[in-house]
């Protein structure tokens, strides 16, 4: 059986974040989806991740590489409804 190493966290509300995937690792590659519109942000809080306190990945803009222990640390928020993270598991 093969072991999931990828995926996507949808944002279904702007305004509202939502929790990372529970996936333990330790690097993680994310990038925002080719068919986003607008900003996603992300953070370690959920009352904090916002344009003010997250890291943005753009629309069309190139992944980052974290160190987590496990996905479900991270929150992520957009700017539009509907925009999604892509992520991939390193190691």
């Amino acid at each position: 059986m093969a072991t999931t190493r990828s995926g996507q966290v949808t944002v279904t509300t702007a305004g509202t974040a939502v929790q990372g995937t529970d996936m333990a690792g330790f690097l993680f590659s994310l990038v925002a989806h080719p068919d986003n519109t607008d900003t996603v942000w992300v953070g370690n809080a959920s009352e904090d991740v916002a344009n003010t306190t997250g890291y943005p990945l753009q629309p069309e803009g190139a992944p980052v590489v974290i160190q987590v222990g496990n996905l479900n640390q991270l929150y992520f928020d957009s700017d539009v409804n509907g925009e999604k993270i892509c992520w991939l598991k390193l190691n």
